[in-house]
């Protein structure tokens, strides 16, 4: 082959790798573009839960605002939480309206009460926390984000990923998943020192 067509050749080789290169889609050129990738942990989180509500369950307001969950953001950076879910064994749930800032949490109560920034309430008159549940937390689509189960089940939080990913300071004692037993009878879950506040 003579000296040109190789110098041709190699043009025209180099010049279609150049365009391969750049007709690759955004997710396949192995960088992050913001894009929510299976198995990629999410900032936003299940913290401490308070399943049984302190005192006596006698279904007053007040004894269904002292059963909750915590929902953390971990991140840097607010997270829009707006459609996203938190639900019961039993499919009672809460759909979110809010932006949870960097760093900060907000307690979903069972009860009526006055949204906050860091309280929001089902506004429902019957509990729904059980001694044997799991609390779900999905994301606008439909995506499992975080669970974490007590009672007769097994593991504690489960990030969507399988397993117990151990980032919430329960007094595990033995006990499967990290109960804690909350101060006035009531129990919570994964909770350590932010447990009965």
């Amino acid at each position: 082959m003579s000296r040109s067509a190789r110098r041709i050749t190699a043009t025209v080789l180099a010049s279609g790798a150049l365009l391969a290169a750049a007709a690759l889609p955004a997710s396949a050129d192995g960088r992050d573009h913001g894009h929510h990738r299976p198995g990629q942990r999410s900032a936003v989180v299940l913290g401490a839960i308070q399943y049984d509500s302190p005192g006596r369950d006698n279904g007053s307001n007040r004894s269904l605002n002292a059963e909750w969950v915590t929902v953390t953001n971990t991140g840097r950076h607010s997270v829009n939480l707006r459609g996203w879910t938190l639900s019961d064994e039993s499919n009672r749930t809460y759909r979110f309206d809010l932006r949870l800032p960097g760093r900060s949490s907000v307690r979903v109560h069972t009860g009526v009460g006055r949204d906050t920034a860091r309280d929001v309430y089902q506004d429902r008159r019957n509990y729904v926390w059980d001694s044997r549940d799991t609390a779900t937390l999905r994301d606008n689509r439909g995506r499992k984000i975080d669970s974490e189960s007590w009672g007769r089940h097994h593991g504690g939080h489960n990030n969507g990923h399988g397993g117990s990913n151990g980032h919430h300071g329960g007094n595990n004692n033995g006990h499967q998943g990290g109960h804690n037993n909350g101060h006035n009878g009531g129990n919570n879950h994964g909770g350590g020192p932010r447990g009965n506040r």
